[in-house]
């Protein structure tokens, strides 16, 4: 599996809003010579009634690789399929403007983020980070993790920003609302509630597989995505349009 360098050029340089197209981004096969597991040919964000539905299919079984367990946090890897979008931060309740809001689907043998939720039903709410499960991210900018290189925000020490009810603790801006994902064969989907009708409507979307690591002094920065598997779009442009379903 290729694992490209990631770097913002494409995400950051985006103006934000863009014209929705109303129809899922069609990828080739083959995108950055991705195993087939992340070899993304098809993404898609529906607005359902009150839902969001993210999907991503890919050339090969979804969600068939998992990283290699390594018995520590500290330099431990995430596999990730990941929905870049245009909304904002506070829509999920973080502050506003806090950086490029994702949707996730990660996997994750060397530790637990999911604290209120039991995903494998064993009674321990602690020891399922393996399995599939979903995250909202804010992702910004940070040189830390390369040239480029791309982080999952920080709390800074001392501060208390927004947070939604679902943080999981850890000093960053991620979500653990537990919606689950639905792997079928060769596509990942999520079905995402919110209280406003029509949310997204309007806004733009990519699809990106990567790889993320826990830095190894377990300091700002936390999470650095370390690699690059697939983008959907080619450029991380956000060319998709969040449809009603309809198209």
């Amino acid at each position: 599996m290729m694992k490209t360098t990631f770097t913002l050029a494409g995400l950051f340089a985006v103006a934000l809003p863009l014209t929705t197209l109303a129809h899922p981004i069609e990828s080739p096969q083959g995108g950055l010579d991705a195993d087939p597991a992340f070899d993304i040919v098809e993404t898609r964000v529906i607005a359902d009634k009150n839902n969001l539905v993210f999907s991503i299919k890919t050339a090969g079984i979804a969600g068939s690789l998992k990283p290699t367990a390594t018995g520590n946090l500290a330099g431990s890897e995430v596999y990730a399929y990941v929905w870049p979008t245009s909304l904002d931060s506070s829509l999920v309740g973080f502050e506003k403007e806090q950086g490029i809001l994702a949707f996730t689907v990660t996997a994750h043998p060397d530790f637990d983020d999911t604290p209120l939720f039991d995903e494998n039903a064993d009674g321990d709410k602690g020891n399922d980070g393996d399995l599939w499960h979903s995250h909202w991210v804010v992702l910004t900018p940070d040189e830390a993790c390369g040239k480029g290189g791309l982080k999952v925000r920080d709390i800074a020490e001392g501060t208390t920003p927004k947070l939604p009810k679902t943080w999981p603790g850890l000093p960053i801006l991620i979500d653990s609302p537990g919606w689950s994902p639905t792997l079928e064969g060769k596509e990942i989907s999520v079905t995402v509630p919110f209280e406003e009708v029509g949310t997204g409507l309007g806004d733009q979307f990519d699809g990106v597989t990567s790889a993320l690591r826990v830095n190894r002094n377990i300091h700002n920065p936390l999470l650095c995505v370390s690699a690059v598997f697939d983008i959907a779009s080619g450029d991380l442009s956000l060319p998709g349009g969040i449809s009603d379903g309809t198209h």
